[in-house]
């Protein structure tokens, strides 16, 4: 029985009921990248039962036309700041240290744990709304264990798969990985069978030679829980830190290493000896200055990429800006470095459908979810992603599907959305998402903020001062024109 979607009744896309994408243009992102036309994708619960053309379904199926269209697998943001996106865009001109004195010296202790929720409320509706169906909440505002309650709660209550990465910049990282509070917290929200909601300890380590950190690695090997770390930033994260970790046997295929744009050789060959892998946040080494987006160091070391949005404070949040940033940046490095030596690059060594790759089973294979995410496959999770939009003149032709997904498409052609086999978005609309509720939380956190720091300093922490800048002198200034001409003959 074939039945179609009458717009976007919720009650069609009750949980549960298998669903049908038919007839698109299917990625499946396996290892030959291949592009499979006129194909169909089954899922039945929470998993993809079939792949193919013209599929026979169940009788009840729910049937979505994916003529014209991409389907994909959802995408994984492997590092976002989930709990800072209730102030989106405020910090749009800042550089790294304005980030840190805002809100690890002087702001980030006037989020309340319903600030802390509504961010994250906000931050998961937007990530399924861009076909994002995975993302690490590298939350390191949780100052007390009611703050990361109210941070899994705020994410339970989505259905989007997240990863709360517990973390807290307050406190040196000993000192809250030892907190009774956070090990209740684990024990009591840390079931064991809730394929929707991982942890991870997230943390940083300065390359201060006592090697601080080592109490809060002891508790994440002891908790057995992965470690998330910025490394390689520029002034703040670098090689000791490195050392320090492998020299102490704290490095491993789990560890996720976010950035990791201002490290050695020597950091580099560490990193791929033990398997780690690296999550670039593009737009955020671009701007921040962490360092120059590393994918063109990492492909030369043989390590493991992830992709990542890093905080809506500044950039978008979505992986298409992300993928996109990407592959200029490593383009643009790749003539750069051939130009100084006065050659031409004639052709690119960094393919579209490889940071596809990097945006989905990458992030996969990062979060130990390789062998059922990442992939559109029979027997893996469900988790969907249709890129249509007839109404958009930039989405046809797709000629060049993988360059289509980097260069031309973006949230609003995300058509339709599953997670765990559950239809999220359809139609161009979020389903079963209260966006009213959500507005509503984040007035909230912005009124109580604006007003904890006052409008003074409000204003000032949006619009830092512009350094002086000089224009330099132009010997070719013209004074007068020569007699009998005229300007532009």
């Amino acid at each position: 029985m074939r039945e179609g979607i009458s717009g976007t009744d919720v009650r069609d896309m009750a949980p549960g009921r298998p669903v049908v994408l038919r007839d698109g243009t299917v990625l499946p992102m396996d290892r030959g990248r291949r592009v499979l036309p006129d194909t169909d994708v089954l899922t039945v619960g929470e998993r993809i039962a079939a792949v193919g053309p013209a599929l026979a379904v169940p009788e009840g199926t729910l049937e979505i036309d994916a003529r014209g269209g991409l389907v994909l697998p959802g995408l994984i943001d492997t590092h976002r700041h989930m709990w800072q996106t209730a102030m989106r865009g405020y910090g749009a001109d800042w550089t790294l240290t304005q980030y840190f004195v805002w809100y690890y010296l002087e702001h980030g202790r006037h989020f309340r744990p319903e600030d802390i929720h509504a961010g994250n409320l906000l931050a998961a509706a937007e990530a399924l709304d861009a076909g994002v169906t995975t993302v690490v909440d590298w939350s390191h505002g949780l100052s007390t264990p009611e703050h990361a309650d109210a941070a899994a709660d705020a994410l339970t209550s989505l259905p989007g798969r997240y990863v709360l990465a517990l973390g807290n910049i307050h406190q040196a990282p000993a000192q809250w990985t030892a907190d009774p509070g956070i090990r209740a917290f684990l024990r009591r929200r840390r079931t064991g069978d809730d394929d929707m909601l991982a942890f991870q300890l997230a943390f940083d380590v300065t390359g201060d030679p006592e090697f601080p950190e080592k109490p809060a690695f002891e508790a994440a090997r002891e908790l057995g829980l992965p470690v998330t770390t910025h490394a390689g930033v520029w002034g703040a994260t670098g090689d000791d830190g490195i050392r320090l970790m492998h020299e102490h046997g704290f490095m491993g295929p789990e560890t996720v290493y976010v950035h990791s744009a201002s490290l050695s050789a020597d950091s580099y060959h560490r990193i791929a000896a033990t398997g780690g892998s690296v999550s670039v946040s593009t737009e955020s080494e671009q701007s921040a200055g962490q360092g120059y987006p590393p994918t063109w160091r990492l492909r030369a070391h043989d390590i493991p990429v992830s992709l990542s949005m890093d905080t809506s404070v500044w950039w978008s949040g979505d992986l298409f800006s992300a993928m996109r940033a990407t592959l200029g940046a490593d383009r643009s490095r790749e003539h750069l470095q051939a130009h100084e030596r006065g050659e031409t690059v004639t052709h690119s060594a960094l393919r579209a459908d490889q940071v596809v790759a990097w945006a989905t089973n990458g992030g996969a294979r990062a979060l130990g979810r390789g062998d059922d995410l990442g992939t559109l496959e029979a027997g893996r999770k469900a988790d969907v992603v249709l890129l249509r939009n007839d109404d958009s003149p930039a989405m046809f032709p797709i000629l060049h599907p993988y360059g289509h997904v980097v260069f031309q498409a973006q949230r609003g052609d995300v058509h339709t959305v599953l997670v765990n086999g559950r239809v999220v978005k359809h139609a161009h609309r979020l389903v079963g998402v209260d966006l009213a509720a959500i507005r509503h939380a984040v007035a909230n956190t912005v009124d109580h903020l604006r007003g904890a720091l006052g409008e003074e300093a409000w204003a000032q922490g949006m619009n830092p001062g512009i350094p002086e800048t000089k224009v330099l002198d132009n010997p070719y200034t013209y004074t007068e024109f020569r007699s009998g001409t005229t300007h532009g003959q």
